[in-house]
């Protein structure tokens, strides 16, 4: 169960490298050079006609490093849910097999188990890792052992409880990407309050300029970061949804394929 884990971790390093990349690169190129252009044509525009309403672009609204941030981690945080919907899709579809290849209505008896491991065992060493050969590799092998359904029923529902468990705790890092963007958008709301605070002065002396491009910092940034959480609970939500389906539906074959056919 080591090399599952450690591909897994791999993997979500390199995507984090990788939409940092790709997001610092877009902002650098685009996002932050049309955002420049669009607010100097509109300060042109103002300055021509003072009664002139400023137009807002999305470029200005994700401009700032906040949201830059919040790209990365979305980016990031879609990757990581990506790979775990494959993988989960992947165990579904050795739902619709007949690993055991018994023929129809032939029962199974302990002189049997030793012809079924080895069939499971001759599957790809990927696929042996799944969820479902590992539920029916302990079922025939507790039957082996003890010739007991009941205990077959029970080892084989420890076995999808606890990957039901695993699965959720894998979610964990998901859910803090998910709490952590609102929280890197409230940093942008503080950090444009706090400015804007500071250029109370000048509005004094009748300039708001600079007060109203903080605030706009300030509520762009908390915009931004809380649509970006609501796509991506969206998403986690579908994930455990599946997960949740995978453990059931496993446990569900088992019991079709494997106990109801165990005679003792």
């Amino acid at each position: 169960m080591k090399k599952p884990f450690s591909n897994e971790f791999i993997f979500q390093v390199f995507a984090l490298l990788i939409s940092f990349i790709i997001v610092h690169a877009a902002y650098v190129t685009l996002v932050r050079p049309a955002a420049s252009v669009h607010q100097q044509q509109q300060a042109e525009m103002v300055k021509a006609n003072p009664e002139y309403v400023t137009k807002d672009s999305f470029f200005v609204v994700i401009k700032d490093y906040e949201q830059e941030a919040c790209f990365i981690l979305m980016f990031w945080a879609f990757s990581i849910l990506g790979y775990k919907g494959l993988n989960g899709w992947r165990q579904h579809q050795l739902l619709d097999l007949d690993l055991l290849q018994l023929p129809q209505g032939l029962p199974i008896g302990q002189e049997d188990t030793r012809g079924l491991a080895k069939r499971l065992n001759a599957l790809p060493i990927a696929e042996q890792l799944y969820l479902l050969p590992r539920a029916l590799l302990t079922g025939i092998e507790r039957f082996s052992a003890t010739r007991h359904v009941q205990d077959v029923s029970t080892a084989v529902r420890d076995v999808c409880e606890s990957e039901g468990e695993r699965l959720e705790s894998e979610l964990s890092i998901i859910r803090y990407l998910a709490w952590a963007i609102p929280s890197v958008g409230f940093i942008g709301t503080v950090r444009g309050i706090g400015n804007a605070l500071g250029q109370a002065h000048r509005a004094v002396e009748g300039d708001i300029t600079g007060i109203t491009e903080n605030l706009g910092v300030a509520f762009n940034s908390t915009f931004v970061a809380l649509v970006i959480s609501i796509i991506l609970m969206f998403f986690i939500h579908q994930v455990q949804l599946m997960q949740e389906h995978l453990v059931l539906d496993s446990e569900r074959y088992v019991d079709h394929w494997l106990i109801r056919k165990l005679r003792t």
